[in-house]
C-alpha cells in the first residue's frame, strides 16, 4: 500500500463533502507531476485529506477505489482522474504550522513541493500524521 497526500480548498470541495459523497473522482488536475501521482495509485492506497488555502490543515483519510482513467473534464487532453472514498475524518486537524514544526516532516511534499495537489507521502510521514493527528485507522 501506499500514502499521498490530497488537496482541496475547503470552500470548493471540503472533506465533509466527501463523506456525505461517499465516493468522488478526484478532477480537474492540471500539473504533470500531480497528473502523474495520480497514474501511481492503487485501489486500496490511502490518502490524506489537506484543506489547502482556508485553514491549510489535515482533516482526513480518503481510499482511492478507482485507478487513473482519463479526466472527463479535459476532453481530447492526457489529464487523469481518480476515485477516492472517505475512510475517516482525522480526530483532530493537523495544521501546517504543526507540520512545520515536527523535524520528522521536514522533507515532506506539502513543504518541499507546497503548490503540488497530488503528492507522495511515506510511511513514516504517514505515521507521524496521524499520531499528530490522535487518529487510528
Amino acid at each position: 500500500m501506499a500514502y499521498w497526500l490530497i488537496k482541496s480548498e475547503p470552500n470548493k470541495y471540503p472533506f465533509s463533502a466527501l463523506v456525505t459523497d461517499k465516493n468522488t473522482s478526484w478532477d480537474g488536475v492540471r500539473n504533470f507531476e500531480a497528473r502523474n501521482n495520480l497514474r501511481s495509485m492503487k485501489r486500496g492506497d490511502l490518502a490524506l485529506f489537506y484543506h489547502s488555502n482556508i485553514g491549510k490543515e489535515f482533516v482526513g483519510v480518503a481510499r482511492v477505489t478507482g485507478e487513473a482513467r482519463p479526466d472527463p473534464s479535459a476532453p481530447g487532453e492526457d489529464w487523469s482522474v481518480v476515485d477516492f472514498a472517505p475512510v475517516q475524518a482525522l480526530t483532530a486537524p493537523v495544521t501546517l504550522a504543526q507540520v512545520r514544526a515536527m523535524p520528522a516532516l521536514a522533507e515532506m511534499a506539502l513543504l518541499k513541493r507546497s503548490r503540488l495537489s497530488v503528492a507522495p507521502v511515506t510511511a513514516s510521514e504517514w505515521k507521524v500524521i496521524l499520531a499528530a493527528a490522535r487518529t487510528k485507522l
